[in-house]
């Protein structure tokens, strides 16, 4: 009975590999479930191998773990089978930027990675701007080369509200060890600060690396822009605003691309109140501060001139709905700018939490195989 209960208990689990959440602490779990899915395969094979000296409830049981096992499998299967496709589809999206597309040297996806981890780098810690009411730091992972070399400014997430420059630290070690400078910043939060206090605060820091290029052994004519949810927002929206040809691209994880229409169709309010989440940044209802959503809408600014893109979003996303980066998307081919998106039909919101998980690898992969493309080191 204790192995068909626990065997229940994973099944429902495992449900969250192919379906959306439906609390947020249920999508906490579905990031977990997916992308260290490797450990629910060993656990539930255990369970599975154990029916054999259990008699009672036997075949229920194992029909059960059987379906569970292939679910667990599932976002494994499928980040094989996108990663079939990346490398012809990324020559076909960049091939206006260069001939030849500078492909890492691994496969997008690799089994044996599921089990790695990255060597960690203590990065160095700046005050990069200080204003009457707050200073504001940035940590720099230095690249160790001899020569100057492009950086990576880093975008936190949080709902514009919380969240430091230490999260989701592991990309930044990997693209550090790759050969980037990168930059992950803290920017002022609201409800206290609103948009687009943080776009004046990725030109100052942009400043501030400047300044300091030669200490720093920065290329300062390539700036690449990185930002991770409400991180993304304020990336593209500096990116398509700043008017500043050192930005070289822009990298958008699962970021809310059209804050109008995101204001219209808020998230599931047991996942989070996307609405009182944006009137916070934005300054309050649609209705009484619309201008405010349309200036803070990264697609409302795409332009023949906007730097290219990368984006990576997941279908099973239940804090920024998928549809932010279809709109996104659009205003990218009306205007002609070269980008891709890396669809992930499984992932949700947050995936890259481990860069060596199913979705974490094909992301590192996209992430580098694009600054490599678009810049020169």
């Amino acid at each position: 009975m204790t192995r068909l209960i626990i065997l229940i208990v994973f099944f429902l689990f495992s449900l969250l590999t192919v379906l959306r959440a439906p609390t947020y602490i249920l999508w906490k779990a579905a990031i977990l479930f997916t992308e260290f899915s490797w450990i629910f395969i060993f656990l539930t094979s255990l369970l599975i191998i154990w029916g054999i000296w259990i008699v009672p409830y036997k075949t229920v049981g194992s029909v059960i773990g059987i379906v569970t096992l292939l679910l667990f499998i599932s976002p494994i299967l499928r980040s094989y089978f996108v990663s079939k496709n990346i490398k012809q589809n990324m020559e076909n999206s960049f091939q206006k930027i260069s001939s030849k597309i500078n492909f890492p040297d691994k496969n997008p996806f690799e089994i044996n990675a599921l089990f790695s981890s990255i060597k960690k780098i203590t990065p160095q810690n700046f005050t990069y701007i200080s204003y009457p009411e707050i200073s504001l730091t940035l940590d720099f992972y230095s690249a160790k080369e001899s020569k100057k070399q492009p950086c990576i400014i880093v975008v936190h997430g949080g709902s514009w509200s919380a969240g430091d420059n230490k999260q989701l630290p592991e990309l930044n070690y990997y693209l550090a060890q790759k050969g980037f400078h990168v930059a992950a910043i803290n920017y002022r939060l609201a409800p206290k600060f609103q948009s687009p206090a943080p776009i004046e605060d990725i030109k100052n820091a942009l400043i501030f690396l400047r300044e300091n290029s030669k200490k720093l052994n920065i290329d300062t004519t390539q700036f690449v822009l990185l930002g991770r949810s409400a991180g993304a927002q304020i990336a593209l929206l500096a990116a398509y605003t700043l008017e500043d040809i050192s930005i070289k691209g822009v990298i958008d994880f699962y970021g809310p691309a059209d804050m109008v229409w995101g204001y219209s169709l808020p998230a599931n309010p047991l996942v989070m109140d996307s609405r009182k989440v944006m009137e916070d940044y934005l300054g309050g209802k649609y209705e009484t501060v619309s201008q405010n959503y349309f200036q803070s809408s990264p697609v409302e600014f795409v332009s023949k001139n906007s730097p290219p893109t990368l984006i990576i979003h997941g279908e099973k996303d239940v804090l920024v709905a998928y549809e932010h980066s279809h709109r996104l998307e659009k205003k990218l081919l009306e205007n002609h700018i070269n980008y891709y998106w890396l669809k992930l039909p499984w992932a949700t919101h947050g995936f890259d939490y481990n860069i060596y998980g199913p979705s974490g690898q094909l992301s590192t992969f996209e992430v580098e195989t694009f600054l490599n493309t678009i810049t020169k080191k």
